[in-house]
């Protein structure tokens, strides 16, 4: 109970801090260059990539800032999220919940619940039926879902999300890149609200040179 009072106070008080001003992002300071730039999926918008695991301890405590931050986005920014797998078959299988939960329509609903199962209650989803048995608990259609996550479309999709993650260089999750260009560098921000403070002052930046295009 004392912790989560203590993560209620911290994510209020982030989300009052992320009106506060940033000092300008610097190249090689805040964020790297992604080399060779890559094509985003929405012309016309900034595309914002989170890279990150339900595996990870790290993406779970982000999660409810990136969630409040994400939906205050204005239309010309889109946001995806980007499970990865860094090659480990169990992190893979973490990825397909995120990609079947998306396609059956229960991503918001069991998102924050997933990081919940992992990390607070020790769940293991060692196998897939372990993962279908736990989400049917949580009033998901199992077929449905199990489709899903043994379908192509979601082989396909975590196998791209493995190829982003060695186009962006991505060492860690959770991270940040911005427009194709920038990946932020987590340890160059003191916590996360300055992190997405740094990656706002990036998208503006992106708007101002699609803008003079």
């Amino acid at each position: 109970m004392k912790r989560a009072l203590l993560l209620l106070l911290s994510w209020t008080l982030a989300a009052f801090a992320l009106g506060a001003h940033a000092a300008d992002p610097q190249v090689g300071k805040h964020y790297t260059l992604v080399n060779p730039p890559q094509n985003t999926s929405t012309a016309g918008k900034v595309e914002v990539l989170e890279f990150f695991s339900y595996g990870c301890p790290h993406c779970k405590d982000i999660n409810p800032l990136l969630h409040e931050w994400t939906a205050k986005q204005p239309k010309d920014v889109v946001v995806r999220r980007v499970p990865v797998s860094f090659g480990r078959p169990a992190w893979a299988r973490l990825a397909k919940i995120y990609y079947a939960l998306e396609a059956t329509g229960n991503l918001e609903k069991l998102d924050n619940e997933v990081f919940k199962a992992l990390h607070d209650q020790r769940i293991n989803f060692a196998t897939d039926e372990s993962v279908v048995q736990w989400v049917a608990s949580k009033g998901v259609d199992a077929k449905k879902f199990a489709d899903a996550m043994n379908g192509f479309s979601i082989q396909s999709q975590v196998q791209r999300g493995d190829q982003a993650v060695v186009a962006y260089r991505i060492g860690g999750v959770p991270s940040l890149a911005v427009d194709g260009r920038f990946l932020l560098k987590n340890e160059a921000a003191a916590n996360s609200v300055e992190l997405l403070q740094f990656t706002d002052a990036l998208i503006n930046q992106a708007r101002n040179e699609q803008r003079k295009k």
